[in-house]
This record gives structure tokens, C-alpha cells and sequence, in this order.
């Protein structure tokens, strides 16, 4: 009877365990591929991130070159004529301007 009541036990347990065990293979499942937030789509918001850090990288470096241009124009009258002169082709009465275009 003893021994009934023991393999009874052990079965009971060994379901117990395999039911266990495959509940949580189905979660695993599911948070891997079915969830809003599964591996897939993680992976792709961290590689648009690390793009995003790179852009905000980039941007910086420009604005830093910009605000360093608009210092250089605001010190000096010299520095403000040189760019009106290259970027805005403006000239004096006196002169005439030679635009060369490379191919």
C-alpha cells in the first residue's frame, strides 16, 4: 500500500514538475516573440537609438562650427565682409566678380 501511495506521489509530482515547466516555456515564448516589448522589436528600438546618438553626435558638431562661424562674424567687420563676399557674391562698385566652377 505504501509503495501505491509513493509511485501515486511521484507521478503526481513528475506532472506537477512537467506542467511547471512547460507554463513556463509558454511565457518565455511569448515574451520572446508575442509581447509588445519581445527581443525583435527591441533590438531594432536599439539599433534606431545607437543611429539617433549618432545624428545628435553630428548635429552638435555642427552647431558647435556654427556658433563658433557666427562669433568670428559678430567680432569683426573684416570677418563679416569676407563672408558676404563668398557666400552672397556682393561686391564693391569697383570690382568684378569671376565665379569658377569645378566639374
Amino acid at each position: 500500500m505504501q509503495n501505491t501511495f509513493k509511485s501515486f506521489f511521484e507521478k503526481i509530482k513528475s506532472k506537477k514538475i512537467l506542467l511547471c515547466l512547460l507554463i513556463i516555456g509558454i511565457f518565455i515564448v511569448y515574451m520572446l516573440f508575442f509581447d509588445s516589448y519581445n527581443l525583435i522589436d527591441r533590438a531594432k528600438n536599439t539599433q534606431k537609438i545607437k543611429q539617433l546618438e549618432k545624428e545628435i553626435e553630428y548635429y552638435n558638431t555642427l552647431i558647435e562650427k556654427d556658433q563658433q562661424r557666427i562669433h568670428e562674424l559678430q567680432s569683426s567687420d573684416k570677418n563679416l565682409e569676407k563672408f558676404a563676399r563668398e557666400q552672397f557674391l556682393m561686391k564693391k562698385d569697383n570690382e568684378d566678380i569671376f565665379i569658377i566652377e569645378e566639374e
